[in-house]
């Protein structure tokens, strides 16, 4: 009985063994290959990456030229542009001033006339003025016996202009020049340093009124109601009268709005 059963079960293992096997031939199937996933393409909105940008070199910025100032301070030092004043002489000494003398020095401009009765003019020329305030500031080198004076209104023939002018002895004038020169008015003061001393000079053209001071001290202002005078350039004078020498040192020259 039992060797039976034996033979039976092998024979059954057998039947089981070719079924299996003709079961992998049949109906399995090799298993299917793995594919990669296609590759998407971006939005066609998307943004791009963008590059780290280039640094460009910049131009150099190029500093504006320096012209000549229409309102300043002229202290006549070595930095002063001294082609922007230009010198002319008037007098009975015009035609006798081999002898003048203008120095730039470290502490302004100083004239040495060298000629009696010359009347020596130094224009700023650059820009001409109606309305304007001149303030000087000017040294007595020489003699006790000369005029400084202010102009404004100076036209471009030289044949016009107003001029405030003041004698080292105190008295001062103030003239229009047209075909010779006209007193306006005049007057004196104690209030001008005499001999070897510093002063300041003021003069303000402001439409027809001129007004004068010295020191910083008010003289007077005078209304011109005969000549008018037009826009012109401005500048000052240093004169000899009978003595010599006649040396004065000017400091600084200030031109401002009224």
């Amino acid at each position: 009985m039992k060797k039976g059963f034996t033979q039976m079960s092998f024979f059954i293992s057998i039947l089981v063994i070719v079924s299996l096997a003709c079961s992998f031939q049949l109906g399995g199937s090799e298993p299917a290959a793995t594919t990669a996933p296609a590759a998407t393409e971006a939005p066609a909105n998307a943004a791009l990456p963008t590059e780290k940008p280039t640094d460009v070199p910049q131009p150099t910025a190029v500093p504006p030229t320096v012209g000549p100032e229409e309102f300043f301070t002229e202290e006549f030092d070595d930095s002063a542009d001294m082609e922007n004043w230009v010198a002319f002489s008037f007098g009975p000494g015009a035609d006798d001033n081999a002898n003048l003398r203008i120095e730039q020095e470290g502490e302004g401009v100083t004239f040495d006339l060298g000629a009696l009765d010359l009347y020596e003019y130094y224009m700023y020329t650059p820009f001409t003025y109606r309305d304007v305030k001149l303030t000087m500031v000017a040294e007595n080198r020489g003699v006790n016996n000369n005029n400084v004076s202010l102009v404004c209104r100076l036209d471009a023939d030289n044949s016009e202009w107003y001029e405030f002018s003041f004698e080292s002895g105190g008295v001062w004038y103030l003239y229009a020049y047209k075909d010779g020169y006209t007193i306006l008015d005049n007057g004196g003061s104690n209030d001008l340093k005499q001999g070897k001393a510093v002063n300041e000079y003021g003069m303000t053209c402001e439409g027809n009124v001129i007004t004068m001071s010295i020191n910083g001290k008010e003289l007077k202002s005078f209304t011109d109601r005969t000549y008018n005078f037009g826009e012109g350039q401005v500048g000052f004078n240093i004169s000899s009268l009978n003595v010599l020498p006649v040396i004065v040192n000017v400091q600084s020259f200030d031109i401002a709005t009224p």
